[in-house]
């Protein structure tokens, strides 16, 4: 019968974040050994590996943050002054822009959301002249607005037309001059 690991063991075993720093840290407690039992070349190679672990580990650590499946607005630019009409372009990651119809898993259609909070997951957007459907595939398209202050939502949809919800959408601000 085999002993148990050890439970600080068992948690970094479930979390990246932590397993990263692990390794990081078993390769400099090595790095710190070696440096004063080897030749200068061996110190210099030993440094130059644990600086590459210590890198690829903060590189692997700041991509588990970045969400797997988002919307953008490529343009305009958040803030952005405009005249009308003017082009808006949206961008997707981790799904595939497809037509309006059928409902296929990691796919769907943009919409613009014109001075609206970003729909609810499950919930239909709905037809109107603040809700712009772009069921044809569009990703990219021409807006004409009134001068003001506006508030414009990408909002991504299945084929049915049900929002993938908040996490699915992206806000800027523009003002239309």
């Amino acid at each position: 019968m085999g002993r148990a690991p050890a439970p600080h063991l068992l948690r970094i075993g479930r979390d990246p974040l932590a397993f990263n720093f692990f390794l990081i840290f078993l390769i400099l407690r090595k790095t710190h050994m070696t440096i004063y039992s080897t030749t200068h070349f061996s110190r210099r190679l030993t440094l130059a590996v644990a600086g590459a672990a210590l890198a690829l580990g903060l590189a692997g650590c700041a991509s588990m943050n970045e969400p797997a499946q988002a919307v953008t607005l490529l343009e305009p630019a958040d803030g952005a002054t405009v005249s009308s009409p003017f082009k808006v372009r949206f961008g997707i990651k981790g799904m595939a822009v497809a037509e309006a119809g059928d409902i296929v898993a990691n796919s769907g259609h943009h919409h613009l959301l014109i001075n609206q909070a970003p729909i609810t997951k499950g919930e239909s957007v709905p037809f109107s002249d603040q809700h712009l459907h772009f069921g044809k595939g569009q990703t990219e398209t021409e807006v004409k607005l009134a001068p003001g202050i506006y508030k414009l939502t990408a909002q991504f949809a299945n084929g049915a037309h049900q929002s993938y919800g908040a996490g699915m959408s992206r806000t800027i601000t523009v003002t239309v001059k």
